[in-house]
């Protein structure tokens, strides 16, 4: 069976590096995005001039050379492997027998781009990923198959993604291309009434307001983790907060109070919890250990952040 692949970063390669151990495979073709100056050859590029297949970098997947490069490849099954790009139908119903393509939530919930992020920001103890044949929606054509996979209450959104998102998807893309070939991957119609839609987690999204539970803190903290970054103010300035943990209530604490500051990071008082914070990054420096962040800050116990 004839591929053409789109795709981009860590993922889009794996898939690549999966897909051609099929000798009943041929992957003819790969779509990423241009190439930046000052930043690094994106892996899929790397792995496919490693692996002799040819490299396509249209400006646009919707580009009447994009739909022409594709269309020459003369491919039986299009797959998708981390798009953020959108792709013009013509592309999608090009291959013989369609497209396919990988998203990392259990759709039709979490539709959109950072739907990784809000599983966890919402508190939820569950999600997965879903392979689907794409239409002209977005996130909203048919389901060909479904992965879950349990949030622990301490995952962030780099040990989600990472730890099951990644390698589950990778797996569950080459079951999906095998499906296709024998002729028994389903076209399972999303139902409407269970579809969510967020957009990007932004800068916006990711402010701490101390006011809020604890536990909704936590959940923005672990769900912006590594990116955008929960952040909130201390001294005026931006600081972001990463890696942290929930604690009990310290009474006598106002929400956004720092309560001690010892070798291992710092704690901040909120509604009905504290929060431990390991790993911040201040404005215009990079990512370091709260407990260095903390003595080169002077910060002490009893400021309050956000304020």
């Amino acid at each position: 069976m004839r591929i053409a692949i789109i795709g981009q970063s860590a993922f889009g390669e794996a898939v690549l590096r999966a897909l051609v151990q099929n000798p009943m495979d041929q992957v003819v073709g790969v779509f990423c995005p241009r190439d930046r100056e000052g930043r690094p050859v994106d892996p899929i590029k790397s792995a496919a001039s490693e692996l002799g297949v040819d490299v396509f970098q249209p400006r646009r997947m919707r580009s009447a050379r994009a739909i022409a490069d594709f269309r020459s490849l003369d491919a039986d099954l299009g797959v998708m492997a981390f798009v953020t790009d959108f792709v013009a139908m013509e592309i999608l119903e090009a291959p013989r027998l369609g497209t396919i393509q990988y998203h990392p939530s259990l759709l039709p919930k979490h539709r959109g781009p950072s739907s990784i992020n809000w599983p966890i920001i919402f508190g939820e103890t569950e999600t997965g990923l879903t392979i689907f044949w794409p239409d002209d929606g977005l996130d909203t054509g048919p389901v060909l198959l479904q992965k879950r996979v349990p949030i622990g209450p301490d995952d962030t959104l780099g040990s989600l993604y990472f730890g099951q998102l990644f390698p589950l998807g990778v797996e569950a893309m080459v079951e999906s291309v095998d499906l296709v070939r024998r002729c028994e991957a389903p076209r399972i119609v999303q139902d409407e009434s269970q579809a969510t839609y967020e957009g990007w987690c932004t800068d916006e999204d990711a402010q701490i307001d101390w006011e809020k539970p604890a536990g909704e803190i936590y959940n923005l903290v672990r769900g912006s983790n590594p990116r955008p970054g929960a952040h909130t103010t201390h001294r005026g300035e931006m600081l972001r907060l990463f890696d942290s943990e929930l604690l009990p209530a310290d009474a006598d604490a106002g929400p956004g109070t720092v309560t001690s500051v010892t070798d291992a990071g710092f704690e901040v008082a909120a509604k009905g919890g504290r929060l431990f914070v390991k790993r911040v990054q201040a404005r215009g420096r990079r990512k370091s250990a709260a407990a260095e962040w903390s003595a080169d800050a002077g910060l002490q116990a009893g400021e309050l952040l956000g304020g």
